[in-house]
């Protein structure tokens, strides 16, 4: 079922007090200078699509300033008829995410259904920061096209959650009978087991994708892998847990298991963090975003909307060829885009037999530009 987004409006959220643009089905790009907030509203369509900011852990810091609260509103154009949609965030309440005007009750019911795929310069950091941070891009990942493995995952982090908070009880009480751990190690090995089979599945089929979108982009003779490290390759969940418990107790809370899990990024055979250059990096994360947006549409049956933060002005013109072929070439469903620069933007895209809708941003608001190209037939 093909979709995309065709009206956005955000209030008080981030650093917009109140934005609206009606948006095309192919390619919508946004320009301005920095400071204005075209970053910010791809993120409210990853709000819309996800119920949560691909940039903030906490909620509370995508209301503007100064504000009780957020929202962000959107109608998603379907094969079935529009689905409006809305997320609202306000101090002191929950977080309130609705289709068609009824709530979800659990934001996990909503997740698949329009899948995203973001690139921004931000993504360095998976690369240069910690486990938990690939961790949750996979997690995300999967959890798009995967029902089943967001359940799973859902109930394995509240099992460990109160398993933990059995720790440090016996450990405030002087002991605990080990029964009492018996109901959360169970789900901690029915759920690990699957989330690693799950996850090792999905990783054996994104890394020759990433291969081979590497290679596309860039000319050198480098070979780029992804590796899924995890503890469960060489021992079971149950073993794991038993052989942690006494450092379990001792630290009170668990210590082994698929909530520490990595991804290792290799060039030739070397982490890419110690042995890749600024250049290689940077394309090997585009080539990964590439392959997670194939992989995702494959699995899901949907082309993602693609939105693409202020990467023209951070990649070469090799990598920027390589991204344009596959835009002329129809790969994606809806693309959003942000540049600062509009004349470079427009040198790049009008050329390509796509439905373009340009708009500029500056500290007043959203302007649509009226030269738009409508090619889609």
């Amino acid at each position: 079922m093909a979709y995309h987004l065709a009206r956005l409006h955000v209030l008080h959220f981030r650093n917009h007090l109140e934005a609206e643009a009606e948006l095309c089905a192919e390619v919508n790009c946004f320009t301005g200078p920095n400071g204005v907030g075209k970053t910010n509203l791809l993120d409210a369509v990853h709000y819309l699509a996800l119920g949560k900011s691909y940039f903030e852990a906490t909620d509370l810091h995508s209301i503007r300033h100064g504000e009780e609260l957020m929202v962000v509103q959107g109608v998603m154009r379907t094969a079935d008829g529009d689905d409006t949609l809305l997320c609202s965030v306000r101090h002191g309440q929950r977080k309130v995410l609705s289709r068609n005007r009824k709530e979800y009750q659990r934001l996990a019911d909503h997740v698949g259904r329009y899948p995203v795929v973001m690139i921004t310069p931000y993504d360095g950091q998976l690369v240069l920061e910690g486990s938990e941070i690939r961790r949750r891009f996979m997690d995300g990942l999967i959890a798009q096209f995967d029902k089943a493995y967001l359940e799973a995952l859902i109930r394995y982090n509240r099992a460990m959650a109160q398993r933990n908070a059995l720790l440090k009880r016996a450990a405030e009480q002087g002991g605990m009978p080990d029964s009492a751990f018996e109901p959360w190690d169970a789900q901690l090995i029915e759920c690990g087991a699957m989330i690693h089979a799950t996850r090792s599945a999905f990783i054996g089929e994104l890394s020759p994708l990433l291969a081979a979108h590497y290679a596309g982009i860039s000319s050198g003779p480098e070979q780029v892998a992804l590796e899924y490290r995890s503890s469960l390759g060489a021992a079971s969940m149950e073993s794991l847990l038993r052989e942690s418990w006494p450092r379990d107790r001792q630290s009170c809370h668990t210590t082994a298991g698929i909530h520490k899990d990595d991804l290792l990024f290799t060039i030739d055979g070397h982490p890419l963090k110690r042995f890749g250059s600024q250049g290689q990096q940077k394309t090997y994360l585009i080539a990964l975003k590439l392959a997670q947006f194939q992989l995702t549409a494959a699995r899901s049956g949907l082309k993602p909307i693609l939105l693409l933060d202020d990467i023209f002005d951070k990649i070469d013109p090799q990598r920027m060829r390589h991204l344009l072929r596959l835009l002329s070439g129809h790969l994606f469903g809806q693309v959003l885009i942000t540049d600062t620069d509009a004349h470079r933007l427009h040198a790049a895209i009008d050329g390509l037999e796509l439905e373009t809708r340009f708009f500029h941003l500056d500290h007043k608001g959203i302007a649509r530009e009226a030269n738009e190209r409508a090619m889609a037939g």
